[in-house]
């Protein structure tokens, strides 16, 4: 289990007063959505939003968020967006984590795991361990077959502690996402100490993110960190 400071990351932003926004908090992982979805974002605004970020003089981290994509995507993204983490939400496998590894030099790969709550434990080490030096972080969120994340939905937290045995084992943080919220981040915290956490709808108010939201879990990690 983690014992240090959980790093937080705040996913799906759209607009540049946002970002300059979170460019003076306390987070470490800002995250830009290219797949699908209500918080899709074309590569070209996420790097006038990732220069924006760099302006503010904050560190965090640019995350992009892709779905089962090509190479080829991944290039003509990185040419726009200077990102410095690939977060892979779909069925990638294990040989196409190696290959990013190979072609992108000095990124880093944040491979996710969907978890079904009816799906049994046995598996983990057989299903993670192909992944186990192509991955640099693994992150847990409730599966959904058709998009990649952002359900609001969470899954069951007791299952937790056995990817976490995984991720120590290999020595790459576990990362914890899926209807977090400013209400039970606390919770989870104080419960599994996760090494990050990933928030995006839990943060929104009518679909559009919320500063007040953002500094409320913000506050609530490292209240219980």
């Amino acid at each position: 289990m983690n014992t240090s400071k959980p790093t937080i990351k705040i996913c799906g932003i759209r607009t540049i007063p946002m970002v300059v926004s979170l460019g003076t908090l306390a987070i470490d992982d800002i995250g830009f959505v290219f797949a699908s979805g209500k918080r899709t974002v074309t590569p070209e605004f996420a790097g006038t939003m990732i220069k924006a970020l760099r302006l503010t003089g904050s560190f965090a981290r640019a995350v992009g968020v892709f779905v089962n994509p090509s190479m080829d995507i991944l290039a003509e993204t990185l040419k726009a967006a200077p990102l410095d983490v690939i977060q892979l939400h779909g069925q990638e496998s294990p040989e196409f984590c190696k290959e990013v590894k190979q072609r992108f030099n000095g990124i880093t790969i944040c491979k996710v795991y969907g978890m079904k709550n009816e799906e049994n434990q046995l598996n983990i080490a057989s299903q993670l361990n192909p992944y186990q030096g192509y991955c640099d972080s693994i992150l847990l969120d409730t599966h959904d077959p058709h998009i990649g994340g952002g359900t609001g939905e969470a899954f069951a937290w007791n299952r937790i502690p056995a990817y976490q045995d995984w991720a120590k084992e290999v020595g790459i943080p576990l990362i914890v996402a899926g209807g977090l919220n400013p209400d039970n981040v606390g919770e989870l915290i104080k419960s599994y100490k996760p090494d990050g956490v990933d928030v995006s709808s839990g943060v929104e108010r009518d679909g559009t993110k919320d500063i007040l939201l953002i500094k409320a879990f913000i506050e609530r990690v490292r209240q219980n960190d």
